[in-house]
């Protein structure tokens, strides 16, 4: 990466331990802000999404900042946006956690998050990924195992190239415990993945600086 190091604000909206992203963030050569100013928002190079728990209480928190009405217009603008683990499913339409009523998303993609069907779950630990052909995030580590914590995950994708934020279809990323499920999107300015990339070593490194370098 050459020239001015990207200015990334990391959403802070009461997700759990969040200094684990600001330091890989850091490390990978981004200027990092931890804060939830709309200007800050709004001027960033990227904003990074985390998420950590409860479907349901992290939507509360998003709320509880005007997130979505931020995340929205950085999208409507091509702002970047990257959202993790629950800040990436948060970008669906719903999730069934904590209970089978649906409990509602942002609604950037469509489809629902659901309860891993697998005999141990949550899915916590390091996976392989099957990532498709052009993936500039996982450009140099396709092969590479990653770490998640999880027992929701879309799995399912049916979003087009129609009515998203590019021409140029998404592309899906899968991983499985149990059964199939998206590990992560490339779908023009919004990103996101399933796992933890701040916690997963010189991989999850990799993977962010393939992010910054977008930027």
């Amino acid at each position: 990466m050459s020239g001015a190091r990207p200015r990334v604000v990391v959403l802070d909206y009461g997700s759990g331990n969040v200094r684990s992203a600001v330091r890989m963030l850091e490390r990978v050569g981004a200027q990092v802000t931890l804060s939830a100013d709309p200007h800050e928002v709004s001027e960033a190079a990227g904003l990074f999404v985390p998420g950590v728990g409860n479907f349901h209480a992290c939507l509360a928190g998003l709320a509880a900042v005007d997130g979505g009405r931020m995340i929205d217009r950085r999208l409507a603008g091509g702002r970047p946006v990257f959202g993790v683990c629950v800040g990436m499913q948060a970008m669906f339409d719903s999730s069934s956690e904590p209970s089978d009523s649906p409990q509602p998303g942002l609604g950037q993609w469509p489809g629902t998050v659901d309860r891993l069907a697998a005999d141990v779950v949550p899915h916590m630990g390091w996976s392989p990924v099957d990532v498709p052909t052009g993936s500039s995030l996982f450009a140099g580590i396709a092969q590479e195992r990653f770490y998640f914590v999880h027992s929701y995950a879309a799995q399912q994708w049916t979003l087009t190239p129609h009515g998203s934020f590019s021409t140029v279809a998404p592309l899906v990323t899968w991983a499985e415990h149990g059964a199939p499920f998206v590990a992560a999107v490339e779908n023009g300015p919004l990103v996101g993945t399933q796992f933890h990339p701040e916690k997963s070593g010189d991989a999850g490194a990799h993977l962010l600086r393939n992010w910054l370098d977008s930027l």
